[in-house]
């Protein structure tokens, strides 16, 4: 059947090209939209190109991993890091490029400017195939377990191909006596009847998260997510909220889930993971390898408080680390993670420290003369990836930045790539004079090393 949904954006002035043109998507959904909003639909299988079939409750491989991308719903939420529309729509671009499957865009029902942004993203960019493989991300709003909330992330995302409601109530014994003031019978009905009722919109794809999940009581837990892959989730999102498990425990929390969760088995898990004590990215990889299908993450690392897990630590870990994981890997395009990676940083304003795994500008920058001595005869020696798998390209080809604690291989290699060869007593006394002015400078650069060889 065929499916055509009007939108026309509304959200930039007049001299923004994609604001003033009318977005038209016609989708051909094979057993995914039902014809009118009166009915469930059957089945949740979706063809897309060259793609295998989209489940969403289920992966053909069961070793590979999705990524659930936050950074424009749950990384906004960081103080100082909110982003136009404009901006949000590039990054949704950009994370299309890079492979994400899942772009969690924003909460619809906060306000006016973010439903409409979520539907141009919906739009835009839940329609289109940028990469060879001809996957298109599905894209997914966030909603409380309200009604209203509901129906304003349906209005939304439902422009998408592949589109996903997410649906959240707090479950741990502190959430529910001082903030929700409900029984835990009363949050067990609404999970329930919520998840059944955006089931009867028309959305076959709803992801359920019992908030702070990881402070939970665990029967309770298990009552919960049964009640709501009963009333059809198809993704069960296992929350750290407040970052306080540890990998062990949290990995234990996953398999336990899996084990005593009637309905489990038939639907994804996820995990959703904080950095309150710096262990994000561990116990992201912890869920993983104790039975997680899904990863939900923030390029680097913005959220919440300390953040959340960093999309290119899960990645490049997934990446340089998969046998010791079972054979886990991610459909990630990795060659395009600086790229993504430096847009956040401009459009969120929030800064990568440079000592930031993966990203950060020291990542792959030596300056020790060990070190340096050491890349240079093998990159290998001090780098566990090549900067070119995650798109770096650096001003030289073994990352050297001299300084004070840098030697003489590192200061021969880098006046032979600015066009001088020294060797023997030359080479000495231009150390020793290189020496005297890294005491007085952090860095030194081109220009200092040229006007040191002209005297």
């Amino acid at each position: 059947m065929t499916n055509s949904l009007i939108y026309t954006p509304t959200l930039f002035s007049s001299n923004t090209a994609t604001a003033t043109a009318t977005a038209t998507t016609t989708t051909t959904i094979l057993s995914y939209f039902k014809t009118s909003i009166s009915r469930p639909h059957k089945s949740a299988t979706i063809l897309c190109c060259n793609r295998p079939n989209y489940i969403p409750n289920h992966i053909q491989d069961p070793n590979r991993i999705r990524i659930f991308d936050t950074t424009l719903r749950d990384g906004e939420q960081a103080p100082g890091a909110s982003m136009t529309p404009k901006q949000k729509l590039d990054i949704a671009h950009q994370l299309a490029k890079l492979g994400v499957d899942i772009i969690e865009v924003g909460f619809p029902a906060s306000n006016k400017a973010d439903l409409e942004t979520v539907k141009l993203i919906a739009c835009e960019v839940g329609n289109v195939a940028v990469n060879d493989d001809g996957r298109i991300p599905v894209i997914c709003g966030l909603a409380r377990c309200h009604k209203n909330d509901i129906d304003k992330a349906w209005e939304a995302v439902q422009y998408a191909k592949f589109p996903r409601i997410h649906i959240f109530i707090a479950t741990s014994e502190i959430h529910m006596k001082y903030k929700l003031k409900m029984s835990k019978e009363e949050v067990i009905e609404k999970a329930r009847s919520m998840v059944a009722y955006a089931r009867s919109l028309g959305c076959n794809d709803v992801q359920f998260s019992p908030e702070d999940a990881g402070r939970s009581d665990k029967e309770f837990l298990y009552e919960v997510l049964s009640e709501a892959v009963k009333a059809g989730a198809t993704t069960l999102c296992i929350p750290d909220t407040v970052g306080y498990n540890w990998p062990r425990e949290f990995g234990q929390l996953i398999a336990d889930i899996k084990t005593n969760t009637p309905g489990a088995g038939n639907v994804i898990i996820s995990t959703h993971c904080h950095n309150d004590l710096g262990l994000a990215t561990a116990n992201t990889l912890e869920g993983a390898y104790s039975g997680a299908r899904q990863l939900e993450v923030t390029i680097n690392g913005i959220g919440e408080r300390a953040g959340n897990a960093s999309l290119e630590e899960v990645v490049m870990a997934i990446k340089s680390k998969g046998e010791l994981l079972g054979g886990l890997h991610t459909n990630v395009n990795t060659e395009h993670i600086v790229m993504t990676s430096k847009m956040v940083e401009e459009y969120s304003g929030l800064q990568v420290q440079p000592h930031k795994p993966i990203v950060g500008a020291n990542a792959f920058a030596h300056e020790s003369g060990i070190h340096q001595d050491g890349v240079l005869k093998n990159k290998s020696t001090y780098e566990i990836m090549s900067p070119k798998d995650i798109g770096l390209h650096r001003s030289n080809e073994a990352g050297l930045t001299l300084g004070k604690l840098s030697g003489r291989h590192a200061l021969k290699a880098k006046l032979f790539e600015l066009g001088y060869n020294f060797e023997g007593n030359e080479l000495n006394d231009l150390f020793w004079r290189f020496k005297s002015i890294a005491e007085k400078k952090k860095v030194i650069t081109d220009d200092d090393l040229i006007t040191m060889v002209s005297k």
